[in-house]
């Protein structure tokens, strides 16, 4: 195997590799994504095994360069385009409201990206579920430094770690999850979801429908957690992620001035079906939320 396989592709469009990947990214010590040297890295997990991609932004020749390294180089080589959005078709994208329109004019050209693999994705929206942003990055930080897998080449060197293998998750004991503070009922959800993670990899194949449907069949997966794992895996611009604490009373007072519900939100996002996510990572980027004057909610302490 080569140490390296790179590849130069010239987008039909000035793709903003930091604003389609920056909604991956959990933080800035996020260890499968680092931004070094004026390129962006990413460890992934692949189809055919651990890759590490490297990838430099579009020059002023108009070319993305891509480097990677590792078992699943040949496919992080071959589909990086893919996962810069490049199947991603906002045509269809019509902003009714005037900030959406504004939102959209700032990032004329962000695009869905999506992740290498089903399980990338679904791994830390599981430990994302029903707890504060600063328990869900602790434990997904916990997680990839006890259990993950050191990307190959010099990712390694950069301190990128991969999520661990669906056969790795099922062995973790249970007393171990609780000292990566992940709660038994995300760890229950994690370890059935890797005893059929290889028929949920086909999930990529399905359509958006059929892929929630197998999705929300797994216990511990609901409507919320098949949204967040069909935007980020599939790239479905339709997913919005309906039961989430902060989304539908942002959205509301961003469109609308007020806060409101799930059934709210549905009524204001109808009419840019199929394009719904659109509004939601576009509010999101733009940092719009409901002000916020109560303390925020404190990290449960009843966890190791």
């Amino acid at each position: 195997m080569p140490a390296s396989l790179r590849r130069d592709w010239r987008p039909d469009w000035p793709c903003p590799v930091g604003q389609v990947w920056g909604t991956f990214r959990r933080g800035v010590t996020d260890p499968t994504y680092r931004v070094h040297e004026g390129r962006h890295w990413r460890a992934l997990n692949t189809p055919s095994g651990v890759a590490t991609l490297a990838v430099r932004p579009l020059g002023a020749s108009g070319v993305i360069a891509a480097e990677a390294w590792g078992e699943g180089a040949e496919w992080a080589i071959e589909r990086f385009p893919v996962l810069l959005g490049a199947d991603d078709d906002p045509s269809g994208f019509r902003p009714v409201h005037p900030l959406v329109a504004e939102l959209h004019r700032q990032r004329p050209h962000w695009r869905i990206g999506r992740t290498a693999s089903v399980w990338d994705a679904l791994v830390p929206v599981v430990i994302e579920q029903k707890v504060t942003g600063q328990e869900a990055t602790f434990g997904i930080r916990s997680l990839l430094g006890r259990h993950g897998v050191p990307a190959p080449g010099p990712g390694a060197d950069l301190g990128l770690r991969t999520f661990p293998t669906p056969r790795a998750v099922a062995l973790i004991p249970s007393w171990d999850w609780l000292g990566l503070h992940i709660d038994p009922a995300r760890s229950r959800t994690l370890v059935g979801a890797a005893k059929v993670a290889d028929s949920l990899e086909r999930v990529l194949a399905a359509e958006p429908d059929r892929a929630d449907a197998r999705l929300r069949s797994l216990p511990g997966i609901g409507v919320w957690t098949s949204a967040e794992v069909r935007a980020r895996a599939l790239g479905d611009a339709d997913a919005i992620s309906f039961g989430d604490y902060h989304i539908a009373r942002d959205i509301g007072w961003a469109l609308t001035g007020e806060p409101v519900d799930d059934a709210g939100l549905a009524d204001l996002l109808e009419p840019y079906r199929p394009h719904r996510l659109r509004v939601q990572r576009l509010v999101g980027m733009a940092g719009i939320a409901v002000p916020r004057r109560g303390p925020r909610l404190a990290p449960r302490t009843h966890l190791p």
